[in-house]
C-alpha cells in the first residue's frame, strides 16, 4: 500500500495570526519529503463562533483536509461534533488535534504529551517532584495531566477562579487519584513543600506583563516552568534564572505538541531536534 505523501492541514482558532504552528508543520513536512500545506482558519478574521463549528468542520472535510489543530476558544466546543475521542482527550475534556480518517473525525490532545516530552528532555530528574501549578484552564489541565502521568508525587493547583481550580482537580483526580492532586489556596504554603513551579496562566505574555506569583516566593532550589512563548523568556523565567533556578520556557511545549500532531497527521516520526532548531530561528527573528 502506497503511503500518503500529500497533506492539507489547518489551525482553527481565534487570533491565531502569530501562531508558529503553520510554519513548523510545513517546514517539517518539507524536510520529510512531503507535500504538506497548512492553513490558518481564524475565527477573528472569518467571523465564525462555536455555533458555526459544524459548518467549519464540514467545509474542511469537503475540501479534503486531512486534519486540523484546534486552539482557543474551541477546544471544548469541538468535542460533541467528533465521532471518536482518544482516552487522553476524554480525560482532559479538551481536543487540540482532529484527524480526518475514512470519513470519521477523531479527536486527540497533544498539549499534555508535548509538555511532557519537553519536560523530560530538560528536567529528567524532576519527574517525581512535588509541583505547584498556577492556572487551571485548558493549558493548566494539560500540564497537570502531563506532570501526573509522568510520575509527579503531587500537584497543587492554584487559580484565581476557585470553581475552575476545583474543576481541574476533580478531572485530574478521577484519573490519577485524590491523594496526588489538590487545590491550594495559599501559594506560599504550597511552594514551601514543592520542588517545582509551573505558570499556565496568560500572565507574562505580551499584553499581560507581570508575574503570576510574588517574586519573593521564588528560591534557588526551585525549578520553574512557563507555558508562554510570546515572549519566550517571560519575567518569571528571567527572575528565576537570575536566582539560579533551572528553567523550562514555553517553547518546548509549543514544539513538541506540534511534533506529536505532525506524527498523528502524517504517520511519520518528526525530527524533534530539527523542529527545535527551526523554532529557535523563527523566535530569533
Amino acid at each position: 500500500m502506497t503511503q500518503q505523501t500529500s497533506f492539507v492541514l489547518g489551525l482553527v482558532g481565534a487570533g491565531i495570526g502569530a501562531s508558529l504552528t503553520p510554519a513548523m508543520q510545513e517546514h517539517e513536512g518539507s524536510a520529510c519529503g512531503l507535500n504538506l500545506t497548512y492553513r490558518r482558519i481564524d475565527a477573528g478574521i472569518e467571523g465564525f463562533t462555536s455555533a458555526d463549528l459544524p459548518e467549519v468542520l464540514g467545509w474542511a472535510r469537503r475540501l479534503g483536509f486531512d486534519g486540523l489543530n484546534i486552539t482557543h476558544p474551541f477546544k471544548q466546543a469541538v468535542i460533541p461534533l467528533l465521532d471518536e475521542l482518544t482516552d487522553d482527550a476524554h480525560d482532559l475534556g479538551a481536543v487540540n488535534t482532529v484527524l480526518m480518517r475514512d470519513g470519521r473525525l477523531v479527536g486527540t490532545n497533544t498539549d499534555w504529551s508535548g509538555y511532557g516530552q519537553a519536560f523530560r528532555r530538560e528536567l529528567p530528574d524532576a519527574v517525581h517532584d512535588r509541583v505547584v501549578l498556577v492556572g487551571a484552564g485548558g493549558a493548566g489541565s494539560a500540564v497537570g495531566y502531563a506532570l501526573l502521568h509522568q510520575g509527579a508525587e503531587h500537584v497543587s493547583v492554584v487559580d484565581v477562579d476557585r470553581e475552575r481550580a476545583d474543576g481541574c482537580v476533580t478531572r485530574l483526580a478521577k484519573v490519577f487519584g485524590d491523594e496526588r492532586v489538590a487545590v491550594a489556596g495559599d501559594v506560599a504554603g504550597a511552594l514551601a513543600d514543592a520542588q517545582g513551579l509551573v505558570n499556565a496562566t496568560p500572565i507574562g505574555m505580551l499584553g499581560h506583563e507581570g508575574m503570576p506569583i510574588a517574586a519573593d516566593l521564588l528560591r534557588p532550589d526551585l525549578w520553574v516552568s512557563d507555558v508562554i512563548y510570546f515572549p519566550l523568556h517571560t519575567e518569571l523565567v528571567e527572575r528565576a534564572r537570575e536566582l539560579g533556578c533551572r528553567v523550562l520556557p514555553g517553547g518546548g511545549m509549543a514544539v513538541f505538541q506540534a511534533a506529536d500532531a505532525f506524527a498523528h497527521f502524517t504517520g511519520r516520526t518528526p525530527d524533534a531536534d530539527r523542529m527545535i532548531q527551526y523554532f529557535s530561528e523563527l523566535t530569533a527573528l
